[in-house]
């Protein structure tokens, strides 16, 4: 069984961007408002499969605005710098 998680960038009424996660084994979806609740819900989901996901597919809402994407992407390496120092940093 292929573990496949969905990931839907969507905006809300105000214009604020939100990530819709689902597993598309268990049938069941989360909303996200910031990348530390996404990458918490991941790993929660994760769990459930001993970590081993095989993919994670990345979609938008057709109104979702260059601009934000832009936001989300400088956010997602940000959030993926910091991962990479808190593991460089318990390794010593």
């Amino acid at each position: 069984m292929a573990v496949i998680f969905e990931s839907l960038i969507k905006v809300d009424e105000e214009g604020k961007w939100f990530i819709e996660l689902t597993d598309t084994v268990a049938e069941r979806t989360v909303i996200c408002h910031d990348l530390d609740e996404y990458s918490q819900k991941v790993e929660d989901f994760g769990a459930d499969y001993g970590g081993n996901i095989d993919e994670v597919k990345w979609a938008k809402d057709e109104n979702v605005p260059p601009h934000t994407m832009d936001a989300i992407r400088l956010e997602m390496s940000k959030h993926q710098e910091d991962i990479e120092k808190n593991k460089e940093e318990n390794k010593n």
